[in-house]
């Protein structure tokens, strides 16, 4: 399927589903991503060689259809008399992700998500549809800004995927994430959130954290990775040896577990009993461990910047300042006293490329190519593809992105979609920071967010991330609750560390 069309449909229903003020126009358009996405994804894939058994016994396809839509009707008739168990579900399958080949590549899709997003989409649009008269329930419900911005920059890589040169790769984006990670956002910002049931779904994914750092331990243990055939070959060729537990990407693994440990970071600062702050600080130090062996530098530096938020959250901007000072300049320092440990050859013009493993040339190149077509961009997905040509570069290298997502957007998308993602990351930064200075679940979730922010100025994936699309979803729903009552007062997330531990 070439043709872009499907492609804008598809994003348009998904942005009518976030947007639409009536319930009943969202519950449609919600349905009609659901279907139009799975639609244009097989029609894309159906010659892959997985999907093999299903065209050559399509008794195994009906079969596998008809067990599929048993496993996630149940689980949205749970979701709809249990809306918190939806979220804990969400959160619970955000680690996991199923390799699917597609277009000569392999895709590491969150299938169980996906999962989870269609319970949800189900238990939300299908009772509205089918009543009638005022059981309908049609609420009025304005939109933010920030959703607005989100949907305009989903909607806009749409359309600019009809002249890339990779269309195959902007399809990938759209069916893979953007609409799927939309409806997942539309079922989510609609839980009723409070301090309690975000103290659970942080249990969940401090859990999820202890037992893929442990995996993480026992693959460093044995020098053997379960995952990534890439990352294999690496460390066979390398002094060091990262880990990447159940994740394909050691950076990806460390900013999940930088995430997490915001959380619980938030959840020890503002702690009233010693035994939390205690329970807390041994789980940042496991954590801490697992992170390490991840030796994802992106991952370390997003974490030291969410512990900056937090500080000045907690206390003043002014103690914050003062420690980022600090540790930028104990980090000059020891770049200056012993630059061969980071690969820093003072003298050497080559010296940044090899520093950053050659991503200083992806920045380059990446600006080389928005100076080419400024306004429009050489099209959505086309980075790699681009890169290649402009730079006459012959191996697929590390050139699927620029490692810098600002970077990647303006060479793709140019001037219009770097306004586009400019809007929507300031008005994401305002809902999350706007009321957030003494609450320890809203300083929490501004961290993680500004974290994972970071972590895209120096790797790739952005809201190809579910775990934006949820940070955001929690953190507009807490911005619009009009009033907080008992569950979410500030003492509420010591029962988070509690969980877990």
């Amino acid at each position: 399927m070439d043709s872009a069309v499907p492609l804008i449909l598809a994003a348009l229903l998904a942005a009518t589903g976030v947007l639409a003020t009536s319930d009943r126009v969202r519950a449609a358009a919600m349905l009609g991503a659901l279907v139009l996405t799975p639609i244009i994804l097989l029609a894309h894939i159906w010659d892959s060689s997985q999907l093999a058994p299903f065209r050559h016994h399509p008794l195994y396809a009906v079969v596998a259809g008809v067990l599929a839509l048993a496993i996630i009707g149940g689980a949205a008739a749970l979701s709809r008399r249990h809306p918190a168990w939806l979220a804990l579900a969400a959160f619970a399958a955000l680690p996991f992700r199923i390799p699917i080949s597609s277009g000569g590549s392999t895709s590491n899709l969150l299938v169980p998500l996906y999962a989870v997003t269609a319970a949800g989409v189900l238990a939300f649009a299908l009772p509205l549809l089918m009543a009638r008269g005022e059981a309908a329930d049609e609420s009025e419900r304005r939109a933010p800004w920030v959703e607005r911005a989100l949907m305009a920059y989903v909607v806009l890589y749409a359309v600019q995927a009809s002249y890339s040169p990779d269309f195959t790769h902007a399809l990938e984006q759209v069916v893979f994430f953007y609409v799927p990670f939309a409806l997942l956002y539309t079922v989510l910002v609609r839980v009723p959130w409070n301090a309690r049931l975000i103290s659970r779904c942080l249990g969940v994914v401090t859990a999820l954290a202890v037992a893929l750092v442990a995996i993480g331990f026992v693959e460093y243990w044995t020098r053997t990775l379960l995952l990534n055939p890439k990352v294999i070959d690496s460390n066979q060729f390398s002094d060091y040896f990262r880990v990447n537990s159940l994740f394909f990407d050691p950076n990806i693994y460390g900013r999940f577990l930088a995430v997490v440990m915001l959380g619980v970071m938030a959840v020890v600062l503002w702690a009233r009993r010693p035994r939390t702050a205690l329970v807390g600080a041994l789980l940042l130090a496991y954590l801490w461990a697992g992170l390490l062996l991840s030796l994802s530098q992106s991952s370390f530096t997003a974490l030291l910047a969410g512990l900056a938020v937090l500080g000045a959250l907690r206390w003043r901007p002014k103690y914050a300042v003062i420690a980022v000072a600090a540790v930028l300049s104990v980090g000059a320092a020891f770049v200056l006293i012993a630059p061969s440990a980071v690969h820093l050859d003072l003298n050497s013009s080559k010296s940044a490329a090899s520093a950053t493993s050659g991503r200083s040339n992806l920045v380059s190149g990446g600006l080389r190519l928005f100076g080419d077509a400024p306004l429009v961009g050489h099209g959505s997905g086309s980075f790699a593809h681009e890169y290649r040509r402009s730079e006459r570069v012959s191996t697929q290298r590390a050139a699927s992105a620029s490692h810098t997502i600002p970077i990647t957007v303006a060479a793709e998308q140019g001037i219009l979609g770097l306004i586009a993602y400019l809007a929507f990351v300031v008005l994401a930064l305002i809902t999350f920071m706007r009321g957030s200075r003494g609450d320890p679940v809203r300083a929490g979730l501004a961290a993680a967010f500004v974290a994972l922010l970071v972590h895209t100025f120096l790797y790739a994936a952005f809201l190809e991330d579910p775990v934006a699309w949820v940070l955001l979803a929690v953190g507009v729903a807490m911005a619009s609750a009009p009033a907080r009552d008992e569950a979410s007062s500030p003492g509420a997330p010591d029962e988070a560390v509690a969980e877990p531990a």
